[in-house]
């Protein structure tokens, strides 16, 4: 119990910090928006190819542009990190009675909060375009459970990636590095049957292609609750490695504090 209230106040604090920063939120959502806007009318006629299995372009893209805000969003939790370390705010905690593992969870916690205020702006902006969600309120949910269950790993890994380089730079790098082979290794943009053989090898081993198949295939009704369950499964068992990981790197990190 200590532990979930001490990771909630921390986690108002991150929050705080938002609300100061207002911006932050509008500017995140920029890009995703522009995919959104423009991707879905640019390749709109997609829809029409053989094989595309779906009516519109936009009821295609926009449950997939939600994922990739989810991703992004979370390659960045490190910076945060890397702050707090430049202005000894860490240091600070460390010293303090608060529970360790709190420290990373709040910033998941955090994440999960913005992913979901996110996903719901973008959810709506593609109703104003067009998009039809057949799956309805379920279906909007298991998108929002997708989309949290990848951005938490990521979220962790961008921490561990943090503790450990300590450079706001190199982590910058390395998460455009790891963010975008896997953003276009998933039917984010194309439906998985039109992409090339090796692309939807490659893809079977993608989180964003699982999370992107469990949040589209509920959403537009689809895909049966079993795969559904298997998706969020890997994803699930995937954000508890990423959070032993991260566990990891914070306890390197005290020790040569």
């Amino acid at each position: 119990m200590t532990l979930a209230r001490q990771s909630f106040f921390l986690m108002l604090r991150l929050l705080m910090i938002l609300l100061r920063q207002p911006w932050y939120v509008a500017l995140t959502l920029i890009q995703p928006i522009i995919w959104l806007v423009l991707y879905g009318q640019l390749f709109k006629r997609v829809a029409d190819l053989p094989g595309f299995h779906s009516s519109s372009y936009i009821d295609f893209l926009t449950p997939g542009v939600v994922i990739m805000s989810a991703l992004f969003s979370s390659g960045w939790t490190g910076m945060g990190v890397i702050n707090d370390l430049d202005r000894g705010v860490m240091d600070r905690f460390l010293i303090s009675p608060v529970e360790r593992p709190a420290i990373i969870l709040s910033r998941l916690m955090n994440l999960s909060f913005i992913t979901v205020v996110q996903s719901l702006i973008l959810f709506g902006l593609g109703a104003l375009l067009g998009a039809r969600y057949p799956g309805g309120l379920v279906g909007l949910l298991v998108l929002l459970v997708a989309a949290i269950l990848l951005g938490m790993p990521f979220g962790a890994l961008s921490i561990a990636m943090s503790l450990t380089i300590r450079k706001e730079e190199s982590v910058i790098g390395a998460v455009n590095f790891v963010l975008l082979p896997l953003t276009f290794t998933s039917p984010v943009f194309m439906a998985n049957s039109l992409m090339p053989n090796w692309m939807r090898a490659v893809a079977q081993f993608n989180p964003v292609n699982w999370s992107v198949e469990a949040g589209r295939g509920a959403l537009q009704a689809t895909v049966g609750a079993e795969s559904i369950l298997i998706r969020l499964g890997y994803l699930a068992a995937f954000a508890a490695v990423s959070a032993w990981i991260a566990n990891r790197a914070f306890r390197a990190y005290q020790r040569s504090a």
